[in-house]
C-alpha cells in the first residue's frame, strides 16, 4: 500500500470498497494496530496508535470480522469474552440484540450448550451472531466490520444484517464492504484498488462520478439478474 490518506470521521460510516487485493483488510488490521506501519500516521481521535497502549488502543474497538474465534465452551461464556465483568443476564441482553436467541433457545441447553471446539456444532451465521453479540457486549466507541454475510442464506444475512444495524447505532465504524448494496446507507465511501485510494465520497457522488464504485455497482447488478438459460 502507498499514499493512502482518509479519514474516517466520528459517528459515520465510513466504507472501504474495491477489488480483491485492493487493500481494505490491511486498512483495517492496521487501523488496530495488528500490524504496523514503515511510515506515514495513522491517527485515533488525534492520538498516533503506535503511542498508545495496545491495550488501551484495542479496549476502543469492537471487531467484528469474518473469521470468527469461538472456543470449546457454553454459548454465554464465548459471548462473555467481550466483558467478562458482566452477569448472565447482561450478556443475554447483548446475545438478544445480536440475535443469537433465535437459535440458543431451541439448543438442548439452552444459553448453556457447549458450541464444540471453534464453534464446529454451530452454523456461519450463528457463528457471526455470537461476534456480534461480544461487540455489543464490549459496546466500544469503534466499530471494524468486515462485512461478513457473503456467503449466508437469505434468512441468516437478514437477521445478521438487522443485528449490525442496531450495533453500529451512534458509533465510529469503518466497514469492509464486499456487496455494494450494502454500502448505499454509508456516508462515506473509500474505494481501494492497487494499494491507493482511486476516489472517495458518498454513494451518489460516485455514483455519479462514473468511476471504479460506479462500475463494480453495475456490475454486481448485472451478475444478481443472470439466468440459466
Amino acid at each position: 500500500m502507498k499514499d493512502v490518506s482518509f479519514t474516517a470521521k466520528q459517528r459515520e460510516v465510513t466504507a472501504l470498497v474495491g477489488p480483491s487485493g485492493g487493500g481494505k483488510t490491511t486498512v483495517s488490521r492496521l487501523a488496530a494496530r495488528f500490524w504496523d506501519i514503515n511510515r506515514g500516521k495513522i491517527t485515533v481521535g488525534g492520538m498516533d496508535v503506535s503511542r498508545i497502549d495496545p491495550e488501551t488502543l484495542l479496549s476502543l474497538y469492537s471487531i467484528v470480522f469474518q473469521d470468527v474465534t469461538l472456543f470449546d465452551n457454553t454459548i454465554l461464556e464465548n459471548i462473555r469474552i467481550g466483558n467478562k465483568d458482566v452477569t448472565d443476564e447482561q450478556v443475554i441482553a447483548a446475545a438478544k440484540l445480536a440475535n443469537v436467541d433465535e437459535f440458543a433457545e431451541k439448543l438442548p441447553d439452552g444459553w448453556h450448550t457447549n458450541i464444540g471446539e471453534n464453534g464446529c456444532e454451530l452454523s456461519g451465521g450463528e457463528r457471526q451472531r455470537i461476534s456480534i453479540a461480544r461487540a455489543f457486549l464490549k459496546n466500544a466507541p469503534i466499530i471494524l466490520l468486515d462485512e461478513a454475510t457473503a456467503s449466508l442464506d437469505v434468512e441468516n444475512e437478514t437477521l445478521i444484517q438487522t443485528a449490525l444495524s442496531r450495533l453500529i447505532a451512534d458509533k465510529t465504524v469503518l466497514v469492509i464492504a464486499h456487496r455494494m448494496r450494502t454500502v448505499a446507507g454509508a456516508d462515506k465511501i473509500v474505494v481501494l484498488s492497487d494499494g491507493t485510494v482511486a476516489e472517495e465520497g458518498s454513494p451518489k457522488d460516485l455514483e455519479e462520478k462514473k468511476g471504479v464504485y460506479a462500475h463494480m455497482v453495475k456490475l454486481q447488478t448485472e451478475s444478481q439478474n443472470w439466468k440459466l438459460a
